[in-house]
């Protein structure tokens, strides 16, 4: 019963979600993409001209994003490159890129290889997150995964001054997830959007230059 009526509450908080109907009359799949818009206008991540890899993309909203703001090219399309990667399907998004599967796995890497033509990444974003279970120690672990795989993705890929930006969530194993971040970039900054629903732990770690470029 406790269950109906929190699905009840979340579909109530759902459906009078400002960022929620603005996505909708903006034409976006999600509302997650004001998360990125908002600290993408803090800190003038996404320029023309980069190479934009996101990771964990589907639906899709983020990559929508990066396309608007990578658009106006002379002739149409746009001024960069958009690689999204994801083991769940996406719907198309023109001049995106989509490779379907785990970029842990070789002839997932070799599809990205094959777009990048020897290029290295301006900017990496990831919006990932592990199912979490509600059980604080094997949760953070499942993060911290991620996370992991998203820097690791990094150092391979990405430009040494390039960009990283990550969802993670404030509580156990966030300290490790900053000391991680400081021990690879020069710069560490964590973002709390205004799009992050207030009941929320997610915070989003952004880094700034590789120490440890491989």
């Amino acid at each position: 019963m406790a269950k109906k009526k929190l699905n009840k509450s979340w579909l109530h908080d759902h459906i009078n979600d400002p960022y929620v109907k603005l996505a909708q009359k903006e034409g976006y799949r999600a509302r997650a993409v004001y998360k990125l818009k908002e600290i993408d206008e803090d800190e003038k991540l996404i320029k023309p001209g980069q190479i934009i890899v996101d990771l964990g993309c589907t639906p899709g909203s983020w990559s929508q994003y990066a396309r608007n703001k990578l658009a106006g090219a002379a002739g149409g399309g746009i001024n960069g490159t958009i690689i999204g990667l994801d083991m769940l399907p996406m719907e198309p998004i023109a001049d995106v890129h989509f490779i379907l599967g785990d970029f842990r796995e070789q002839d997932v890497l070799e599809q990205l290889e094959q777009l990048l033509k020897g290029q290295k990444v301006d900017l990496v974003l990831s919006d990932m997150a592990p199912n979490l279970s509600g059980i604080a120690v094997a949760d953070a672990a499942r993060v911290q995964d991620i996370i992991d795989l998203a820097v690791d993705f990094a150092q391979h890929h990405m430009k040494p001054s390039g960009s990283l930006l990550v969802k993670c969530f404030n509580g156990s194993g966030y300290n490790y997830l900053v000391e991680k971040f400081r021990q690879e970039f020069k710069t560490v900054t964590p973002k709390k959007p205004k799009a992050s629903r207030d009941k929320s732990s997610e915070i989003f770690l952004l880094g700034k230059t590789l120490k440890n470029p491989l």
